[in-house]
């Protein structure tokens, strides 16, 4: 019997309908083959994955514990459970050039799971995650909504995201203090942006660190252009700008607006 870790964030999904749903959200967009699924836990998600003949999976995990359990529940799997921390694996060594990514991801790391997606955004072609309701209304709103922030500026320049489905916490033990949320991100056409991309980022981090100021007082210290810091959309904040509207700024600092 594993007991559930506070301080890895484990909350256990136990409804299977629920879990065979979150499985049946992967559409192996542009046509991957190879999964990770992050935090199997006592791997609900991980039977209905390895009953899929379509795709291969690898099962990682941080908790011992849980690994253990799950290499006496799928011995002949093996070779694809893996025990690890996925923000510091070399995912493309392990999966190839595309994969998805799945799982009932660990709230205290989920936006690190997603940064570590960006830095893979080559290689991730979907995935498929829980996150605490708010953290998926914040990641699936629009510019002008003050649930807006960067990493939904930054997964929407190169993902489409999309809101599945509530999960209430009843489905969970221990039963958490929060509704959840299942949402997809599915790789968009943007092979690279207009713009430079580690000046779009550095726009954007900086932008929402200060999301109450004027963009004109909030990227002063990036030293940007006066041309710049002139336009119309440095009057603005940073939740009420799109993805182009960054890139615009972005092109504008190279010379090239």
């Amino acid at each position: 019997m594993i007991r559930p870790k506070k301080h890895l964030g484990q909350h256990f999904l136990k409804d299977k309908n629920i879990a065979k749903k979150i499985v049946d959200s992967l559409t192996l967009h542009n046509g991957y083959g190879n999964v990770l699924e992050i935090g199997p836990g006592k791997g609900i998600l991980t039977r209905f994955l390895f009953e899929k003949i379509n795709i291969k999976t690898w099962a990682m995990d941080i908790d011992s514990e849980s690994i253990e359990l799950l290499l006496s529940l799928f011995p002949e799997h093996r070779n694809y459970i893996i025990q690890g921390d996925c923000l510091k694996f070399e995912l493309v060594h392990l999966l190839g050039d595309k994969f998805g990514i799945i799982g009932n991801f660990p709230y205290n790391i989920s936006s690190q799971i997603l940064f570590k997606v960006l830095e893979t955004r080559d290689h991730v072609q979907e995935v498929v995650g829980m996150f605490q309701k708010e953290v998926a209304d914040r990641l699936t709103s629009r510019e002008g909504n003050k649930t807006y922030g960067k990493l939904t500026v930054l997964l929407n320049a190169f993902y489409d995201l999309e809101y599945l489905f509530t999960v209430n916490p009843g489905a969970f033990f221990p039963v958490p203090k929060v509704r959840s949320a299942v949402i997809r991100l599915k790789r968009n056409n943007t092979v690279k942006l207009e713009c430079n991309e580690e000046l779009f980022f550095r726009v954007v981090l900086q932008g929402f660190q200060n999301r109450r100021k004027m963009l004109r007082n909030a990227l002063k210290t990036l030293n940007l252009p006066s041309h710049v810091m002139e336009h119309s959309l440095m009057g603005k904040r940073a939740e009420q700008l799109r993805v182009k509207d960054f890139v615009e700024i972005c092109l504008l600092a190279e010379g090239n607006g």
